[in-house]
């Protein structure tokens, strides 16, 4: 994990939130918008500001020490106002050192100070104890506390006309709101403060304002926005003329690129930044050797490597330093993996600092990291003991958005010294922490977001690895309970999965077994395991397989990644059009020998009539209803669903005779789309099917969907158009008249309704959409949108298919799915099943794309 360094604080003393790095939670947490000028005009003393920027620097225990003897001052000199606000900043610094019973009697004391306080001048103060007590709450995950504690901040703030403080208020509400998962209210409250800052003129306020805006823009995932007001405030620099600010402008549209995994973009930026003798400087260069390493541009990282270290020499201890030495000794590692001495020393040089300043949190990160290289040198004591002193200090701190790294560390150690029992409890107590953060994360901490598939996918699967390792004397056998917590964390990965998707962790979840939802379907896990645990190659396919009253079952296939991609790219390619027969039927026989083939004769056995896949990975991407076992197609013996992880399933029965659809079509053509004139015999067959508003080509505006959605009780909503699922989710959306509907915004469309009464969304149905070519884990948009848009059912096409055949097929599909006891999935394969023997369409080009995701019945 890349460590980030600290930002920057600007002339007005309002801090600029995470201007400069993809930053870890520890140091976002500490993020505080300190008081208006006016208010410290007012102090007799700079106590205040001398404390401001010694907690800005990590320096915690020294700020503590300044503040406290302001407050002494405070007091004699009777002065309980100002006292107030010192103990209140005091309340922080104690928080970060890991005093929590100072911290919080010493909020409270200042909070009994200020009572009854009325006066005009001591508004301001009280306004900033609040700010002050909401970032406490914060950081202590009592996010619904601080939003109302802000709230009664920001009032005050608004009704003495301090814009500073009204607009950091509002930025933090909306931080608070995205933590409690409400994504929309979030988004109007920066939308608010956009606004706001439109209308004023050019100034350093309006400048601190944007540069706030576009980063917290950027850790919500709205990249196009953040841009843009980015950009803004690269121009108010400008036209201020202010150096300091361009640079820090330019850094922030530096991270925004790197998230967006534009590196050459932001190494324009970085290298911009570190050209010039600013504050920032250290930061852009320690970004810009990270992406030259990343780049294997490695001449290039040698030599900015002897500039950072020049820098480091000359620059006294320091939050930001202590960070910078951090990602650097990574750096180094990375770039010459057989020499950790150096990497060693800045680590334990960096720990030595982040304890003289009291700043816990950077002292556990490097202890940590100290242990990590001891562990690449194997010097497994060493290791152990630096990653538990690690791990106590998060403890001491409760700091779990660093101690799931430390348990998933110590696993790793007790694995490679042979102790499996307690390495699989270490990655147990490390999944489980990432569980209870999950909604923190996806918040707040933009370094997991957009370094899931590096920092949090590996813990979920090393886990199930160790899990799966055969009992002892038994080759084969793997214990009923590790099976059974092989499956749930397996599960747990969807989910995090699907957050981390929408930056936002709202899902509603609950378990329920296989047999009480269908006692005639049988749950398919295949599990891809990259050997990331072990010195040697061993990875392999595994599959766990739920029957219906049966103890689990697992069976696994050697196969490195390699060779999983391998075979799914060519399943992908051998739906083409062109492709012969011998070239689809080897590939669908291979892949049906991993996934289905060992369970046949239990699948027989038991009678199963549905196959439901929790599908990982890349394999998302294939219709399961092609596989093939030497005699037909898998969609001939079986209906097939697909379950983003049965936690989400809802299972109540569907009264299909009071459904009424809502049709919406796109015909013609659009610039980079071509025509779809099947879709008016598409929605026209529909609509003899089923009672229905239509909606087609002018028609189908995005304002004209959400008006009848809103507004009328449909249970179908079928939408006839171009669409793109991706694993961004600003890239998966469906087209319509007047735009496009992203994910998010499709989302808020289809759950936004009025009607009190109004029944369940039961199937959304997306017929001419596809997965974004090149993007491994495009299905992953899919199974975003099914899951999101609050529909029981979703049923999609992987790729766009010739738009005749989709008519037949939606024809057919819903002529069954009014058929009495027919369920969705067995209206799906009789709708695939009627192409498949009309000999101009057997091809599974026509047939296969279409799959349906969720509740199956």
């Amino acid at each position: 994990m890349a460590v980030g360094v600290h930002g920057a604080t600007s002339e007005s003393g309002v801090e600029i939130l995470n201007p400069t790095d993809k930053v870890n939670m520890d140091v976002e947490r500490s993020r505080v918008f300190f008081p208006s000028p006016k208010i410290i005009a007012a102090q007799p003393d700079s106590h205040l500001q001398t404390g401001q920027i010694l907690y800005q620097t990590g320096q915690y225990s020294a700020a503590a020490n300044v503040w406290k003897e302001a407050a002494s001052e405070f007091e004699s000199q009777g002065d309980k106002l100002h006292q107030g606000l010192i103990l209140s900043y005091l309340a922080l610094a104690y928080q970060q050192l890991g005093q929590f019973p100072e911290a919080e009697a010493t909020i409270n004391q200042a909070l009994t100070l200020i009572k009854n306080k009325t006066s005009p001048s001591s508004q301001f103060i009280i306004a900033q104890i609040f700010n002050n007590q909401g970032q406490l709450q914060f950081n202590q995950a009592k996010y619904t506390t601080a939003l109302e504690t802000w709230k009664k901040a920001e009032k005050l703030y608004r009704e003495l006309g301090d814009s500073t403080g009204e607009i950091g208020t509002q930025i933090n509400q909306a931080r608070a709101l995205q933590a409690l998962g409400f994504y929309l209210r979030a988004r109007t409250m920066l939308e608010q403060v956009e606004a706001s800052l439109s209308r004023q003129a050019d100034s350093h306020l309006k400048l601190v304002g944007l540069l706030n805006l576009g980063n917290v823009l950027r850790v919500a995932g709205d990249f196009a926005t953040s841009q843009n007001i980015l950009e803004q405030g690269l121009v108010v620099a400008q036209q201020l003329q202010s150096d300091g600010d361009i640079q820090v402008a330019w850094l922030s549209l530096g991270n925004l690129a790197e998230a967006q995994q534009l590196p050459q973009i932001a190494l324009d930026y970085y290298q911009k930044v570190a050209a010039q003798n600013s504050p920032v400087q250290l930061q852009a260069q320690i970004h810009q050797l990270k992406l030259l390493v990343q780049l294997n541009r490695l001449q290039e990282a040698q030599n900015l490597v002897s500039l950072i270290q020049t820098q480091l020499a000359n620059l006294p201890p320091s939050q930001t330093t202590i960070y910078a030495q951090i990602e650097l000794a990574d750096s180094l590692v990375k770039l010459n993996s057989q020499d950790f001495t150096k990497a060693a020393q800045l680590l334990a040089m960096a720990q030595k600092q982040a304890k003289q300043l009291g700043n816990i949190r950077a002292e556990s990160y490097a202890l940590g990291r100290l242990g990590q290289v001891y562990l690449q040198t194997k010097q497994w004591d060493e290791a152990k003991q630096l990653t538990e002193k690690a791990l106590r200090l998060t403890e001491a701190i409760h700091a779990e958005e660093i101690a799931y790294q430390w348990q998933w560390q110590m696993g790793k150690l007790l694995f490679k010294t042979g102790d499996i029992n307690s390495a699989i409890a270490s990655y147990t107590e490390a999944v489980n922490t990432l569980q209870s953060l999950r909604q923190d994360l996806v918040a707040i901490n933009p370094d997991v977001q957009f370094s899931f598939q590096e920092q949090v996918e590996p813990v979920y699967r090393e886990l199930v690895d160790l899990l799966l390792q055969p009992i002892p004397g038994k080759a084969e056998e793997v214990s009923q309970a590790n099976l059974k917590q092989a499956r749930t964390t397996i599960e747990s990965l969807q989910l995090a999965e699907l957050a981390n998707f929408f930056r936002e962790a709202c899902l509603d979840t609950q378990s329920e077994a296989i047999d009480r939802i269908d006692p005639t379907a049988a749950v398919i896990y295949p599990i891809i395991l990259p050997d990331s645990l072990r010195d040697s190659s061993n990875s392999r396919l595994e599959v766990i397989l739920s029957l219906p009253d049966q103890s689990l079952k697992h069976y696994s296939t050697n196969l490195s990644q390699a060779q999983v991609d391998e075979a799914i790219n060519r399943m992908r390619q051998s739906f083409r059009r062109t492709s012969f027969a011998e070239e689809r039927l080897s590939i669908a026989q291979e892949i049906y020998s991993w996934l289905v083939q060992p369970a046949a004769e239990d699948l027989n056995r038991q009678s199963i009539k549905t196959l439901v896949f929790v599908l990982d990975g890349s394999l998302r991407n294939l219709p399961m209803a092609a596989l093939h076992d030497g005699k037909q197609y898998l969609i001939e013996q079986y209906r097939i669903a697909i379950a983003p992880s049965l936690q989400l399933l809802t299972t109540e029965p569907w009264a299909r005779r009071q459904s009424k659809a809502l049709l919406g079509g796109l015909s013609e053509g659009k610039p980079n789309f071509s025509p779809l004139p099947g879709v008016k015999q598409e929605v026209k067959d529909i609509d003899a099917t089923v009672s229905a508003t239509v909606l087609l080509d002018q028609q189908f505006t995005t304002q004209a969907l959400e008006t009848r959605v809103k507004t009328q009780p449909y249970s179908i909503v079928h939408l006839a158009t171009h669409g793109q699922f991706s694993s961004k989710p600003e890239d998966t959306f469906i087209l319509t008249w007047d735009g496009r509907l992203d994910v998010q915004q499709l989302n808020i469309l289809l759950t936004n309704r009025e009607l009190s009464n109004s029944p369940p969304l039961e199937l959304l149905v997306l017929s001419a959409c596809q997965t974004a070519k090149g993007d491994t884990r495009a299905a992953l948009g899919l199974a975003g949108v099914a899951v999101r848009s609050g529909a029981r059912s979703t049923l999609a096409t992987l790729w766009t298919v010739n738009d005749e055949s989709t008519a037949t097929f939606m024809k057919q599909f819903y002529k069954e799915l009014f058929t009495p006891n027919i369920t969705k999935a067995e209206a799906v394969r009789r709708a695939q099943l009627h192409l498949l023997k009309q000999p101009e369409s057997s091809h599974p080009y026509f047939w296969a794309s279409f799959i349906l995701v969720g509740n199956w019945l």
